[in-house]
């Protein structure tokens, strides 16, 4: 008799939390029903209760793309995880070309599927786990309370940014030697992390930022083409995200980013041109492009360069035509999560 009183309890405690469950969904949906796009709730079957501390502050927000729907693509918000739901906004996407044997599906104006995390590093002031197809980079943002010795010296005023880049040595299929062991940086990580810098310099106001130093890692987690592409567009929202941490700590009055930005690749292969190149593509394509550009379409840096070929004027325009379309999308979708989470983004 009493196991039969204890299963019945049982069945009564969890019918009062499905209901208990449901009130909240309810709830959550209203809340995040923000917006023009259709959020309709899933169940999200993970539980995250033991990831520690900080697991109920962490935000996944994905951006996705659907192969058999032509660009289709979702943005997913993980809420805490002691409520266990998550919930999807579908973004129609078209193709405006014609369909051509691209080795993963997609069309010649096709972005990758993009996904953020954030909150991957808590003692970061933002930081993001950007992905783009199969490249994963960790994008951190820590804000030192002083300048470098050479803005005394030179009786510079305001602040300074500076970026640092380095693929871990399980990002590519053979292992990379870390570039401490060889003593030094390689030249290849010293220009992306010098692109990265001027990259966010051009959208931050350094006198607004006072006497501080931003610090900006980015580190490759794992490498499928377009690390430098995928690690600005990931520290801009990351750049973002601590920029209004200084406002809600009231060290500024005002977040000192003026403007969102991203970066994508671009180039020719077999005479047609592609956007957001993967592994195999960039070692495939006659033509290489990396276009770095704000939210109102103002380029920061253009790199192009043709691979033991040559390249059209009307080639190049047609490059530069869908890196700034992929620039848009990408920069879209930063402002999008920027608003799910309640972080103003920058004004234009």
């Amino acid at each position: 008799m009493g196991a039969e009183f204890l299963d019945l309890g049982l069945v009564l405690s969890f019918g009062l939390r499905q209901v208990v469950g449901q009130f909240l969904n309810l709830r959550l949906l209203l809340r995040f029903c923000i917006g023009e796009m259709r959020v309709s709730p899933i169940f999200h079957s993970k539980n995250l209760k033991n990831d520690g501390p900080c697991s109920a502050s962490r935000r996944l927000l994905r951006l996705g793309s659907d192969r058999r729907a032509m660009g289709t693509g979702s943005l997913t918000l993980q809420i805490p995880s002691d409520v266990g739901k998550s919930f999807v906004a579908q973004i129609p996407a078209t193709s405006k070309f014609p369909a051509m044997q691209r080795n993963d599906g997609r069309g010649p104006d096709e972005i990758r599927s993009i996904n953020f995390e954030l909150n991957i590093a808590p003692h970061a002031s933002g930081s993001v786990l950007v992905s783009i197809g199969q490249t994963r980079v960790i994008c951190g943002v820590t804000i030192e309370e002083a300048v470098p010795r050479w803005m005394k010296e030179q009786g510079a005023t305001g602040g300074w940014l500076t970026a640092e880049y380095s693929m871990l040595p399980y990002s590519t299929q053979t292992r990379k030697p870390r570039d401490a062991a060889k003593g030094r940086l390689d030249g290849r990580s010293v220009e992306i992390q010098r692109l990265i810098g001027r990259s966010l310099r051009a959208v931050i106001d350094l006198e607004k930022l006072g006497t501080r130093t931003i610090w900006v890692d980015c580190d490759v987690l794992q490498a499928d083409g377009g690390t430098r592409t995928t690690a600005i567009t990931g520290a801009s929202l990351a750049l973002a995200i601590a920029c209004r941490k200084l406002v809600r700590e009231k060290k500024l009055d005002a977040p000192p980013m003026q403007k969102l930005l991203a970066a994508v690749s671009a180039g020719i292969l077999d005479g047609q041109a592609i956007l957001d190149l993967n592994y195999e593509e960039d070692k495939l394509v006659t033509v290489d492009f990396n276009l770095v550009a704000t939210e109102d379409g103002e380029f920061v840096e253009v790199q192009g360069a043709g691979e033991e070929a040559t390249f059209s004027g009307s080639q190049l325009d047609e490059m530069l035509g869908l890196a700034r379309e992929g620039i848009a999308a990408l920069i879209g979708a930063q402002r999008g999560i920027l608003a799910r989470i309640m972080v103003s983004p920058p004004d234009v």
